[in-house]
């Protein structure tokens, strides 16, 4: 886990490593200034008692000593802070970065395993959390044990017991520290899925808002949050006591340790420890205390460090999840780098979502559509006509069997290469937040203006869009808010068309333009697109009944093929269809 992630430090390797360096510095100063201060103890414990003359020269020295030692340190504290900074914040702008070039290369199966909600958690909170984790670790978690090993060290030249009551103090809370975690990393596990929830409903409720005002479920929406921010309340909660453990415990146990010095030293100082060979002077009680303060500064360090390594253990399990995920849709040895044509073939074709599904989606497909034909595929809800037409630009692999675009199996093709010759405009159409022009030029970055007006009036929508201010300039707002169902649908279309593809497919995309736009967009494709392979999946008879070939699907087989007249006199289910629309549009 640790590996994956420091592949994210890259370029901030260097203030990464310097950092540490840094802070071992201001570590070292911090213990010198202690022990420069016992000189001058010592020279004023001398006047008092022996009269001794204090030597001024090296007085001077010594206070020179410590203003230098605290300037480094200061100095040292300031840059390994800033050094700090940028390493941590580097390497989560990397991690982010990682994680979402990654998730580009996600097939939709890989996509399935997660909810929109949980990635959102994991590229922004669990980022943050490790961040801070990072930047603790190198900069906290380098000088507090430093400090703390080192003031033991120095208490053993002064006094061996002393440094021993030091490292049974430090086993204590070490101990302390391992049941804490041990205790802490379940609630923070369930805390981090509980996000996911909570961001799940905020995401819902903000981009399904008309329809929850419409309906009058504020109240209903209001409840489901204050659910869901209770919960992480709660687990939040359970993991901050037992951590909140974590610093009483240090102080307590380091101010017993300064009460024992305290007494150990005095009966040392008065000679009750002196049958013992044990001996101690007041400047060096003086000294220990301090040593004790720095012991105690490391140890809450330490304690502060760890306690954002656990919260931050999750995150990094969850983020590591993201990062090693690898595409179901693995990229051949050798790509095929052009499409010869649109023509499309389904050979013994099954599919299922997931390997462990019990049913197939689809199963005993066989069918080869013609370059430059019109195709129509007529079914009812869950009859597997949207996963059909998924296989043909790679959004998912086959279970069995192959399907070719061009005389090619799909999966011998560079992706890029066949995604730009199979354009898709899904059931669910999406605009995204710009002008006109810059979603059109989804379809093609480098389009003219007039190309764009040329898709457009391909698609029935130049009309609409000559009527908007500004026209091609119009800011479409969010996700498209500004234009209606239909708009967004024939924008859509015109969007695809400018990708020239090899093959367009139509996934039931114009279910909210009137009967007559339809027919004028079929129209349009034929006339100026008639080398590409047309695929529309439609509800209505009427949207595909004049196709060259037209493919009825039910329980995910085909169960008919031919034209309409053929189909009437051969299909019960089409004509069933048929029948249930004509009777309607009759009465």
């Amino acid at each position: 886990m640790i590996k994956t992630l420091l592949k994210s430090v890259r370029e901030y390797k260097l203030p990464s490593i310097l950092c540490p360096i840094v802070m071992v510095g201001e570590a070292v100063m911090e213990i010198l200034i202690p022990y420069f201060m016992t000189f001058i103890v010592g020279q004023l414990q001398d006047l008092a008692e022996y009269g001794t003359p204090i030597k001024i020269n090296e007085l001077i020295i010594c206070a020179v000593l410590m203003v230098v030692c605290a300037l480094f340190a200061l100095f040292c504290g300031v840059w390994g802070g800033k050094l700090g900074a940028k390493a941590s914040c580097g390497f989560a702008h990397n991690l982010r970065e990682d994680m979402y070039n990654n998730l580009q290369t996600y097939s939709f199966a890989n996509i399935d395993n997660y909810s929109t909600s949980s990635l959102i958690t994991r590229i922004t909170t669990d980022v943050t959390n490790v961040q801070t984790a990072y930047q603790m670790s190198i900069r906290m978690l380098v000088r507090a044990p430093v400090l703390f090993i080192s003031s033991i060290i120095m208490t053993a030249f002064i006094e061996p017991m002393m440094a021993l009551i030091f490292g049974c103090a430090a086993v204590f809370l070490a101990i302390v520290v391992c049941i804490c975690m041990f205790k802490v990393i379940p609630y923070f596990r369930t805390m981090f899925k509980k996000y996911d929830n909570l961001n799940a409903v905020v995401q819902e409720d903000l981009t399904a808002i008309r329809v929850v005002k419409s309906y009058v479920r504020e109240d209903r929406e209001i409840e489901k949050m204050t659910r869901a921010t209770d919960d992480v309340y709660k687990y939040s909660v359970k993991a901050e006591r037992i951590l909140t453990v974590m610093m009483p415990g240090v102080t307590l146990t380091m101010f017993i340790v300064n009460i024992l010095i305290l007494t150990l030293g005095s009966n040392m100082y008065v000679g009750n420890f002196t049958g013992w060979g044990i001996g101690i002077e007041p400047k060096q009680i003086q000294t220990l205390i301090q040593y004790s303060a720095q012991i105690l500064s490391g140890v809450m360090m330490v304690a502060m460090c760890l306690n954002f390594i656990f919260l931050s253990k999750g995150s990094m399990d969850r983020i590591c999840e993201v990062l090693n995920e690898k595409t179901t849709l693995p990229k051949p040895e050798e790509p095929v780098y052009e499409v010869k044509d649109g023509g499309v073939e389904f050979e013994n074709v099954e599919f299922a979502y997931s390997q462990k599904a019990d049913e197939k989606v689809l199963s005993d497909i066989n069918l080869k559509i013609q370059a430059g034909e019109m195709v129509g595929i007529i079914g009812a809800t869950g009859s597997g006509k949207t996963s059909l037409v998924s296989l043909i630009p790679r959004l998912y692999d086959t279970t069995q069997g192959s399907v070719k675009v061009g005389g090619v199996d799909v999966k011998n093709y560079d992706m890029n290469t066949l995604r730009n010759k199979v354009a898709m405009v899904l059931q669910k159409n999406v605009l995204f937040s710009g002008t006109v022009a810059e979603n059109l030029r989804w379809g093609d970055e480098n389009a003219t203006d007039e190309d764009l007006r040329f898709a457009a009036k391909q698609a029935c929508a130049d009309e609409f869009i000559d009527a908007l201010p500004g026209g091609y300039d119009y800011d479409l707002g969010q996700g498209g808010v500004n234009v209606s169902g239909g708009q967004k649908q024939r924008l859509c279309i015109a969007r695809a068309l400018l990708k020239k593809p090899s093959v367009i497919i139509f996934d039931d995309s114009t279910s909210a333009v009137d009967t007559k736009t339809d027919a004028q967009i079929r129209d349009a494709l034929r006339k100026y697109a008639p080398d590409t392979t047309k695929i529309i999946i439609a509800q209505r008879i009427a949207s595909v009944q004049d196709a060259d070939k037209i493919i009825v699907m039910d329980e995910g087989k085909i169960v008919g093929v031919g034209k309409h007249a053929e189909l009437l006199k051969t299909n019960e289910i089409y004509r069933e269809v048929y029948e249930s629309q004509m009777k309607g549009g009759e009465e």
